[in-house]
């Protein structure tokens, strides 16, 4: 058993929560204590009603999640949001939620993982949101488009997908994982063309044309299983208590 207070403070510190800015209504950081004990771990990319009752019946009582319980201003806690504010706390877990700052984090980051899955080198970083960038760029060496197509397609089974404009050989290749509308303009001036991310809109397949642009839209929620299972592992280990991952798997 460890004091929900450590692993709260160990979690702010490892990514750094109160230096990186977010989205105006995201909220990062314990969004729901419980009775101030933690005897297991669980991580799941959405704070959902599914996800809490998932994390119940594993006997976890603290929940690591990416996408956190509060998007909106205001939320009237009614309906859904009644039921899963009253599943967290009548099961006794802990909501702690991390956005950016797991998702640009250099070693347990949702980019820099995917880089690591890929064997590629990290060179650069770029696309600045409040003072932090939060998309990388690595060098495409060993790859060219067809073996990257390749590698995509092993690593997201169900949700790989791609647009292909871009050179047959790029040199370098961005990653924003989640959704990746925001780097599409900013390519061409990092001399980028071709982009891993996790969901675009059609739009951007005209973009892709006009701009000559290579992009792997492989899953939003494929894309960002990496970081809260490696803070979750990562916690396990340094407390020495278990931790599981819930998955849903959403294609989308």
């Amino acid at each position: 058993m460890v004091p929900l207070s450590e692993v709260k403070s160990y979690c702010d510190e490892r990514l750094k929560i109160s230096s990186i800015l977010d989205f105006e209504n995201a909220f990062n950081g314990l969004q729901i204590e419980n009775n101030g004990i933690v005897t297991k771990i669980a991580a799941s990319v959405d704070a959902g009603l599914k996800p809490l009752e998932l994390a119940s019946k594993s006997k976890a009582d603290f929940l690591i999640c990416h996408h956190g319980l509060y998007w909106d201003s205001f939320i009237p806690i009614i309906n859904h949001n009644y039921k899963k504010i009253k599943t967290a706390i009548n099961q006794n877990i802990a909501v702690y939620s991390a956005h950016l700052p797991l998702d640009c984090h250099s070693e347990i980051g949702n980019n820099a993982l995917l880089a690591k899955e890929l064997k590629l080198e990290i060179i650069d970083q770029f696309l600045e949101y409040k003072g932090t960038q939060i998309a990388l760029i690595c060098s495409a060496s060993g790859y060219n488009r067809t073996t990257l197509s390749e590698s995509l397609k092993v690593l997201f089974p169900s949700t790989y997908s791609s647009i292909l404009y871009g050179s047959e050989n790029p040199k370098r290749i961005a990653i924003l994982t989640g959704s990746g509308q925001s780097a599409i303009p900013e390519l061409k001036a990092v001399n980028v063309d071709t982009l891993i991310t996790g969901e675009l809109r059609q739009h951007h397949y005209n973009m892709a044309q006009e701009l000559e642009l290579n992009l792997f839209p492989c899953g939003h929620y494929a894309t960002e299983t990496f970081g809260v299972k490696s803070l979750a592992e990562e916690i396990a280990q340094h407390f020495k208590i278990d931790w599981v991952f819930l998955n849903q798997d959403c294609t989308l």
